[in-house]
């Protein structure tokens, strides 16, 4: 188990190094001039020289990587162009607001997803296998913006039992902000438990035709051990694509943000982008890089635990 953990965590740490190059160089082949954008379009050349001078953009840029990659171990990203507020501070404002979303989303799919797919899965052929798989492709198939649109006409609009959009915290008032997550949680977790219901199936229907369930089934085990058995090894390819969809959530629900005003990972980045504000983008995408391979870490050491044979190969089977 410590070789199958160390191997993982030197895997990641190289991914995470070759990502924060990925940024540090795709930042910089943007089109435009990072020192015209922190100056202004009207800036003579020499403030744009001492705005290069200052933040170091005037050195070669093994030199700047170097200086990028110390800042950033130090939790500094630089300052907003727009606002002249650390960029830190700005993504320590914006991802506590996503990841409330992402493991609400998480935790509404894991509760419907799963067990419907378990259903599926053990009554399979009959109607509840067809309802559950019938719902899941519409669940697939539905936009996330439609969805969400669709609740605010019926909930907000209509019913008047939710409001429409924007976003309280959860220190200032826990009753607005569960009142105002229903919404954007039900949209992301409705289209994630899709997903779950559809592999979980798949997983099971694919361990419960194995030759350790079939012997089980001739010794005579029942029929809820059986597939208590199977629903342990089928959870692998189910934490996978779970580990996958949380990833997805954090780096920014994008669409669900924009539509229902919330002050997340995903609005900010968008507005980043539109105000080309490069400091930013650059830590917003760091961050989210760090996320993925943070969250893979976890998913790879929980196959681990799920699967011993893992821990006694250190990962080669």
């Amino acid at each position: 188990m410590g070789q199958f953990v160390v191997r993982r965590v030197l895997s990641s740490v190289v991914v995470l190094v070759l990502g924060s190059i990925v940024v540090f160089l795709g930042i910089r082949a943007l089109p435009g001039d990072p020192a015209l954008a922190l100056a202004g379009e009207s800036a003579d050349p020499a403030v744009l020289a001492a705005i290069r001078r200052q933040y170091g953009l005037d050195q070669p840029w093994p030199i700047q990587y170097i200086h990028y990659v110390a800042q950033a171990l130090q939790g500094n990203f630089g300052i907003s162009t727009v606002d002249q507020i650390p960029v830190s501070q700005i993504l320590a404002e914006r991802i506590p607001v996503t990841l409330e979303i992402a493991f609400l989303a998480i935790l509404v799919g894991i509760l419907i997803g799963v067990p419907a797919g378990v259903i599926s899965a053990v009554r399979q052929g009959k109607l509840a296998d067809y309802v559950a798989t019938g719902l899941g492709l519409v669940g697939l198939s539905v936009p996330h913006f439609w969805l969400g649109l669709l609740g605010i006409w019926i909930f907000a609009v209509h019913l008047r039992v939710l409001p429409a959009s924007g976003f309280v915290g959860l220190a200032e008032d826990p009753v607005e902000n569960l009142r105002r997550m229903v919404m954007p949680v039900l949209v992301l977790g409705t289209g994630l438990s899709a997903v779950l219901m559809r592999q979980s199936r798949s997983a099971l229907l694919s361990q419960l035709s194995e030759d350790y369930v079939r012997t089980a089934r001739a010794k005579g085990l029942p029929h809820r051990a059986q597939v208590r058995h199977a629903l342990r090894n089928s959870l692998t390819t189910v934490t996978t694509v779970l580990g996958l969809q949380l990833g997805g959530l954090i780096s920014g629900a994008v669409v669900t943000e924009q539509i229902f005003v919330i002050p997340g990972f995903g609005k900010l980045t968008v507005d980043a982008v539109l105000q080309r504000n490069y400091p930013v983008i650059e830590g917003v995408v760091l961050v989210t890089v760090s996320g993925y391979v943070v969250i893979n870490l976890l998913v790879d050491l929980t196959y681990a635990w799920l699967n011993p044979r893992l821990r006694l190969t250190g990962g080669d089977s």
